[in-house]
């Protein structure tokens, strides 16, 4: 089973997919990020593997090297040394393959972008998030050729959150 799920910033997406990592009964691996905020402010994102729990930084305000993104600066030695090499170790060790998200910074990574590929391609379970205006080729992939595709609101996640675990909850042939 392919899931995939959008939605506005601050909707729930990374919430949705740490409630439905701790309910289903799979092996689950692969990436999260997460804001780093200091004093109530945004200052970067981290990135996290979730089957080591290994954890590093994506993008920060104060990084000096890195493809430039607003305010941020793209760490792409963390976001491929354990984002990608996450999903990379889950495809291969795991039920269920994460990626929480596909968006503008992960998207700078061609390791990163071959990895969720994999990941689309595989037999494994995939649950992924993909940033809601992406025009890049893997976030339309992801739209078009996932077995369910969710457009997460506030009204809507629990609903959808409970509707993603009991897909992936089902039995053997699930």
């Amino acid at each position: 089973m392919k899931i995939g799920v959008t939605g506005h910033p601050g909707v729930g997406k990374t919430t949705l997919v740490e409630r439905v990592i701790q309910a289903v009964p799979l092996k689950c691996g692969g990436m999260i990020t997460k804001e780093i905020r200091k004093i109530g402010r945004r200052v970067g994102f981290s990135v996290h593997d979730v089957l080591t729990g290994r954890e590093g930084v994506l993008a920060h305000i104060h990084l000096e090297r890195g493809p430039k993104l607003g305010r941020y600066r793209v760490n792409l030695r963390d976001l491929e040394e354990i984002g990608a090499a996450a999903i990379e170790r889950a495809l291969e060790e795991c039920e269920l393959v994460v990626v929480d998200e596909v968006g503008p910074m992960e998207l700078h990574s061609e390791r990163f972008i071959r990895a969720v590929e994999r990941a689309l391609e595989s037999d494994k379970h995939l649950l992924v998030t993909v940033h809601r205006a992406s025009n890049h080729h893997l976030a339309y992939r992801i739209r078009h050729e996932t077995d369910r595709f969710f457009r997460l609101s506030t009204t809507k996640r629990d609903r959808i959150t409970e509707e993603i675990i009991e897909l992936l909850s089902r039995g053997p042939d699930r």
